[in-house]
């Protein structure tokens, strides 16, 4: 299963009108998910009060946060 079908159940908030993990814990730990799946390192920002996954796919910077308890791109 790919880890952008897998539900997303963790404290979030609304930044600039993207949902964002509420800790760093969890976003650290779908980091290390995501980071597995698409073979690349991925890392945590703040954004604002909440924490975002940071990481580049075929030489893209992409960030990523929450849609519909699924990770979603969101630059």
């Amino acid at each position: 299963m790919t880890i952008f079908a897998a539900p997303v159940f963790e404290g979030t908030v609304i930044v600039d009108g993207n949902e964002l993990f509420k800790g760093q814990g969890a976003a650290t730990q779908w980091a290390k998910k995501l980071g597995a799946e698409i073979g690349s390192d991925v890392t945590v920002r703040k954004i604002g009060n909440g924490w975002a996954l940071c990481g580049t796919v075929d030489g893209v910077e992409c960030v990523w946060g929450i849609y519909g308890q699924r990770l979603k791109r969101i630059n």
